[in-house]
């Protein structure tokens, strides 16, 4: 008797996000906030987020002789998504075991890569315009290259860019293609 497999994502809500448009004369733009380390959080932009969702660890198919911030591979739609543990590329502790990760799916190059964080937390609406760059001072070491600017608030948002082109995962994802 054949058993159907096993998923390792798993959807938490397939309803739509009920949001409001923006009106055409505002600025603003919508950022996914969520937790990186233990007290932090940051911003993405929404516009270069795929999907989010929930990752079972224990179902990631690890990929040998690879840093330790790349949990492994997974099926996501059926391609092949790389799943990178984001805190402990920065720079923070890795993920635990016993929290249920949410993965925030970006394309990179027509490649799909699992951003996998403890949790998300809120849209909020913010003023780009009004990012500052970061500076060495604000922020740790292996953070600052990630980080796109700091908004007046004292928001951190991070750079999906400057995350997919880490000389680290750049390296490795030439050697596994």
């Amino acid at each position: 008797m054949q058993t159907e497999p096993k998923s390792v994502l798993v959807v938490a809500n397939l309803e739509p996000l009920d949001l409001d448009p923006l009106p055409p004369e505002t600025n603003l733009s919508k950022l996914l906030r969520f937790p990186l380390g233990l007290e932090d959080s940051v911003l993405l932009p929404l516009e270069q987020i795929a999907e989010i969702i929930k990752v079972n660890l224990g179902e990631i198919l690890p990929v040998p002789e690879m840093p330790s911030c790349i949990l492994g591979i997974c099926n996501w739609r059926g391609q092949m998504l790389w799943l990178v543990d984001l805190n402990y590329l920065v720079g923070y502790p890795m993920l635990t075991s016993g929290v249920t990760p949410i993965a925030i799916i970006i394309m990179v190059n027509e490649q799909a890569m699992g951003l996998v964080v403890p949790q998300v937390d809120d849209i909020e609406l913010h003023d780009l315009q009004q990012l500052q760059k970061a500076s060495p001072g604000l922020f740790p070491p292996k953070l600052l290259p990630f980080v796109l600017g700091a908004l007046p608030n004292g928001n951190t948002v991070l750079d999906i860019a400057a995350i997919t082109q880490c000389r680290l995962w750049q390296r490795h994802q030439i050697a596994a293609s």
